[in-house]
């Protein structure tokens, strides 16, 4: 059970209107968003961030910013967010094999060596304690320009405030999601845990 139930998706017009991205993103309003909009400025302010953050304005790809949100979500443990970008990734291109092989990354002709470095950085900027070193930050500089590596480190933000959102609250997980996580992250440990 959440720690705070989520409104009504009509709760709030300007929520409302602004939750709209996530139906391009996920096909749903998650309840994260649904329970933030008990303060809809927590929840505005949310949403734009969001919007700002998953924007493209490089080459870093919409896939590939779920992917880095999946990547940070699993190192922390929050298995709402896992079954989110795992969904996400899939609606923005994410191959089955993609998909199904993240962390094998390093070892797989499947990922660019620009996606490995920034799969290392969210690895490492998403650990407690922070372990970005410099032999990271020197891959990421080979492989990405200073904008980029400003909207990486946006996603692993982001998701970091989701992270502790989700798993401290206790969101329930959307039966979209809860699908795409018995779906896609069958070959893992993963499960809806206490996203009931």
């Amino acid at each position: 059970m959440p720690l705070v139930k989520p409104l009504a998706c009509d709760e709030n017009p300007e929520v409302t209107e602004l939750a709209k991205f996530f139906n391009e993103t996920l096909g749903f309003c998650p309840n994260s968003v649904l329970t933030m909009q008990r303060r809809p400025a927590i929840a505005t302010a949310f949403i734009n961030l969001n919007k700002a953050v998953m924007a493209n304005e490089g080459r870093v790809t919409s896939e590939q910013k779920r992917l880095i949100g999946y990547l940070t979500s699993a190192n922390t443990g929050c298995r709402y967010c896992e079954a989110h970008t795992i969904l996400a990734a899939e609606r923005y291109g994410g191959s089955e094999a993609r998909l199904a092989n993240i962390w094998s990354f390093r070892d797989s002709d499947l990922y660019t060596e620009a996606e490995k470095a920034a799969f290392e950085f969210a690895l490492a900027a998403s650990s407690v304690p922070n372990a970005v070193d410099s032999e990271i930050a020197d891959a990421l500089h080979q492989h990405w320009d200073e904008g980029e590596i400003v909207e990486i480190l946006g996603v692993i933000a982001l998701f970091g405030y989701l992270n502790r959102w989700n798993d401290s609250m206790g969101t329930t997980m959307e039966d979209g999601a809860v699908n795409a996580g018995e779906r896609l992250l069958n070959n893992s440990s993963w499960s809806r845990g206490k996203h009931i």
